[in-house]
């Protein structure tokens, strides 16, 4: 297979035929064109070329397992939300040496880990709480502050009215401030 011949194939399509096959060259050719969207993410967070593409690599590999164990309906934003964890992770687990010309504000490290680890907590529940909404609002939600995809762009992709998708999100959003609060006051 070489990943030309398909380039007409939408990411959607690609995901459906490995789904349908598993066959790991879908897989292989969806990634391949993340890679960039990636390597960019790994680079805001980790601000090394080298651990950016190392990282870029695990998120290939961490992706290809978990694909294989469930469905995921919006590949783009799934695989940036597995990177961004991954590099938090990664920044959380080891302090990576920043050079000594680019040491601009590193007075405090404890309190940066304890922001990442506080962050990473929020991120998580959000994710968790992202879960918990209907169907319609979590794909409005999704498409809206993941992919930023405009009111109309989200009609059109799901069939919804303008109203209904104004509605979702508002809804969806009001829901998930609820769910949140819920979880971090009485998390399970």
């Amino acid at each position: 297979m070489h990943s030309d011949r398909y380039s007409h194939i939408s990411d959607q399509e690609l995901l459906d035929r490995f789904y349908q096959d598993h066959n790991n060259e879908w897989l292989g050719m969806l990634l391949e064109r993340y890679t960039y969207l990636l390597l960019g993410v790994c680079m805001k967070y980790l601000k090394n070329q080298e651990a950016a593409r190392d990282a870029v690599q695990q998120i290939f590999l961490k992706a290809i397992t978990e694909l294989g164990k469930y469905k995921v309906d919006y590949m783009k934003s799934w695989l940036y939300m597995i990177a961004r964890n991954h590099c938090l992770m990664q920044l959380r687990n080891k302090a990576i040496h920043v050079p000594a010309d680019e040491q601009t504000d590193l007075a405090a490290p404890e309190n940066t880990q304890q922001e990442l680890r506080e962050k990473e907590i929020t991120l998580s529940i959000m994710e968790a709480a992202l879960e918990e909404l209907n169907p319609e609002q979590k794909t409005c939600v999704t498409l809206f502050y993941l992919q930023k995809k405009s009111y109309q762009d989200i009609a059109a992709d799901t069939g919804f009215s303008l109203l209904q998708v104004k509605s979702y999100i508002q809804n969806g959003k009001r829901n998930l401030k609820i769910l949140v609060e819920k979880k971090l006051n009485h998390p399970s």
